[in-house]
């Protein structure tokens, strides 16, 4: 994929290493597609990572090629200097797409850097400050809380979760009232919380479906009675004085963040107050290296992180290496989806994923054979309509 290899290498064992080529592989989780990407060097040593999918997908492909001419030759251990000749090369900041591109490489190049130390990539970053990362699971097929609790149930028994996540809705948003919708909302959570395990914790995930403030508002305040976990992105992320009046009238925890791409946006968040949690995606930032920015941010506000990751084997493995060396992280999304190309994925065990400190890198294992064929499938959105033909938010 590049052309001619030239730039800086640096020495390991008296040897040079350089990056020699960048592969793409567009894959799927379950029913929703994948982008992983696989870096070698001469020397042998390669890397894994994973890029979040926004959407045009099969955009991020020839984008990765565009990226990889930067790239070539350079060491592949030289992980700052790479990640900021990338964003820096671009005349306009990276968006979605090029974050999502760049977060592949930088957590590839982490990978290499630790295989050649033969250590994990938590090791790199500091080292461990916890020994194991707690994780929840959405649960959003659930349409009454004796299904919430049967489900629940089974994944408390066999991996020990004890907090999940759900949407708030019973029903379509705009076919009544908005105070009907609250209360279907206040009477569904109740009713969850008597026929569950008190122990256990739940969020809501509201998908930014609602437009105005003072509706998120009732809705978060008419759930605080049951101590929901945290109120996930009830609004559009991109007004933040509209997130800092939401804090300061809601009686539950506020959660942010999937949305937002740069340690910039998240400082203009968080500057007005606008989160309790964030919830910065590692496939999207630009990865560990801009997550880490945005984590040190968050500390200095007194806010916890929960990285948002409904992703695959790989994205978990780069979430779980950044929250053992993260001191504010809080909670990681988990998603149980299994997949071919991912033998030993990081699975719960009581509630947590552990950590694999005799494992250098990701501490997890590729199988690029089972990559050999695109299994990409199609996924976009589905804009909800109102009664009145005109669009809803998502």
């Amino acid at each position: 994929m590049a052309g001619e290899r030239t730039g800086r290498v640096g020495t390991r064992g008296g040897r040079r290493m350089r990056i020699e080529r960048i592969s793409t592989f567009m894959q799927r989780v379950g029913d929703r597609p994948r982008l992983l990407v696989r870096i070698d060097t001469d020397d042998g040593v390669h890397g894994w990572g994973e890029a979040y999918n926004h959407g045009p997908d099969r955009a991020l492909p020839p984008l990765l090629d565009y990226l990889e001419l930067q790239l070539a030759g350079e060491d592949p251990r030289r992980v700052e200097y790479l990640s900021q000749k990338l964003l820096r090369t671009a005349r306009f900041p990276q968006g979605a797409l090029g974050l999502a591109a760049i977060s592949a490489i930088d957590h590839a190049l982490w990978d290499i850097t630790a295989k050649s130390m033969g250590v994990p990539v938590y090791a790199v970053l500091g080292g461990a400050v916890r020994d194991r990362v707690r994780v929840y699971s959405g649960v959003y097929t659930a349409p009454d809380p004796d299904t919430v609790r049967d489900i629940c149930a089974e994944q408390h028994e066999r991996f020990g979760f004890d907090a999940f996540k759900l949407s708030p809705y019973r029903g379509d948003l705009f076919d009544k009232r908005w105070g009907l919708v609250v209360n279907e909302s206040a009477d569904y959570f109740r009713a969850v919380r008597e026929a569950c395990d008190p122990a256990w914790d739940f969020a809501f995930d509201a998908h930014a479906k609602i437009f105005e403030p003072h509706q998120a508002v009732a809705l978060g305040n008419a759930l605080a009675p049951w101590q929901p976990m945290f109120l996930e992105e009830p609004i559009r992320p991109e007004n933040k004085q509209a997130w800092a009046y939401l804090r300061s009238r809601l009686d539950v925890p506020l959660a942010t963040g999937e949305s937002l791409y740069s340690s910039n946006e998240f400082l203009d968040l968080l500057s007005v107050g606008g989160a309790d949690i964030v919830q910065p995606d590692i496939c999207v930032v630009g990865g560990i290296s801009q997550m880490r920015r945005i984590a040190v941010l968050a500390e200095a506000h007194y806010t916890m992180v929960a990285p948002h990751n409904p992703m695959g084997p790989l994205a978990t493995a780069h979430n779980l290496h950044f929250a053992a060396a993260c001191s504010n992280f809080s909670i990681l999304e988990y998603k149980l989806d299994s997949t071919s190309w991912c033998p030993d994925p990081y699975l719960p065990v009581d509630g947590h994923l552990e950590l694999r400190p005799d494992r250098p890198g990701w501490g997890i294992e590729i199988d690029q054979s089972a990559l050999s064929e695109d299994d990409y499938v199609h996924w976009e959105r589905h804009v909800p309509r109102r009664p009145d033909g005109s669009l809803g938010y998502c």
